[in-house]
């Protein structure tokens, strides 16, 4: 599965995506992490589908600092790999 997120709030210059990427490896998932210009984060991230329920948990509550006002999240079930091979990484951008 995969989940396209957007989160809103007081979540650049925090420490967000590096907390992303921690979360996200610990659950075994693979994908990105960016800033965006408007001062949102997206998150794109693969895999089964508990672990990606947990991330995007932990995405609703954010690391210390952060203040996490919505997440946006699009669920889709196509199969798409972001990582060839099986591998599983989770990068910021």
């Amino acid at each position: 599965m995969r989940v396209h997120a957007f989160v809103t709030g007081r979540v650049q210059g925090v420490g967000f995506r590096e907390f992303t990427r921690r979360e996200a490896r610990r659950l075994g998932v693979g994908g990105y992490v960016r800033n965006l210009p408007d001062g949102r984060v997206e998150v794109v991230a693969d895999g089964g589908g508990r672990a990606l329920e947990s991330l995007v948990s932990v995405l609703r509550a954010g690391p210390p600092g952060a203040w996490v006002r919505d997440v946006h999240v699009e669920w889709r079930d196509d199969h798409a790999d972001l990582h060839p091979a099986g591998a599983v990484e989770f990068s910021i951008r």
